[in-house]
């Protein structure tokens, strides 16, 4: 029972490994040429887990095998355009300014009933507003909407607004994030006073602080049961 235990351990730390150097895609994000060899990984990986006459190494040299053919893929599909349209198709668009393409849902199998799914997974109810949907090689939909019912943007309005900033981490869970606060260029006086102005007293009280490079701080302190937003004269670099 401990030798499964171990070799289960062992199994899934080194797939861990291998799909962390294959990319931080989403299952719902991966080509299908990922898709595929993630699906032959999982399989691999059981076999020395639930047997215990396998040895460890043949479930380890497969899935390898498999990382080393997916760097290649990847590397050839940089390199040639044809490789990647062969490998991975190409976008198809799906609903133009003339109407539903038909031939195109044929080609990729899909019915009515998907395309009218995928649309409200989009939040598009209605084709009429649609100008354009185009099915991405790896099945997502995208939905251009016509400019008629688009909201107006504050640039169609000409209202001056202030780029929005990027929030970065200072404190999470009662823990100073040194990496964050030495990126930000803060210092112990700059976080203490924000500390103050959030009516928090030590930083291990503090669930979460966040600061953007607009000088917007976001702190909540853990036994608060709502947060405190303020804005402070500080104007972050180009670091982040």
């Amino acid at each position: 029972m401990s030798i499964m235990l171990i070799r289960s351990i062992v199994i899934y730390l080194f797939v861990l490994f291998v799909i962390r150097l294959m990319g931080k895609r989403q299952v719902g994000e991966m080509q299908p040429f990922e898709f595929v060899i993630t699906l032959i990984i999982a399989d691999l990986a059981c076999i020395p887990m639930a047997e215990l006459a396998v040895p460890l190494v043949h479930g380890i040299v497969p899935i390898l095998a498999l990382l080393i053919v997916h760097f290649l893929i990847c590397v050839f599909s940089r390199k040639s355009m044809k490789f990647r349209y062969f490998l991975s198709g190409r976008p198809a668009i799906l609903i133009s300014p003339h109407g539903i393409n038909y031939m195109e849902l044929k080609k990729l199998n899909m019915t009515l009933d998907d395309l009218i799914e995928a649309m409200r997974g989009c939040d598009v109810f209605n084709i009429e507003d649609v100008a354009y949907a185009i099915i991405e090689t790896n099945g997502k939909m995208c939905v251009i909407k016509k400019a008629t019912i688009e909201p107006p943007t504050r640039e169609d309005m000409n209202v001056e607004i202030e780029p929005n900033g990027l929030p970065v981490n200072i404190i999470m869970d009662g823990k100073l994030l040194k990496e964050n606060v030495a990126l930000t260029g803060i210092d112990d006086k700059f976080i203490n006073s924000c500390l103050e102005k959030a009516k928090v007293n030590k930083i291990k009280e503090v669930l979460l602080f966040t600061l953007d490079n607009n000088g917007n701080c976001f702190i909540q302190a853990k036994n608060a049961s709502e947060y405190v937003t303020f804005t402070v004269d500080f104007k972050g670099g180009d670091a982040w």
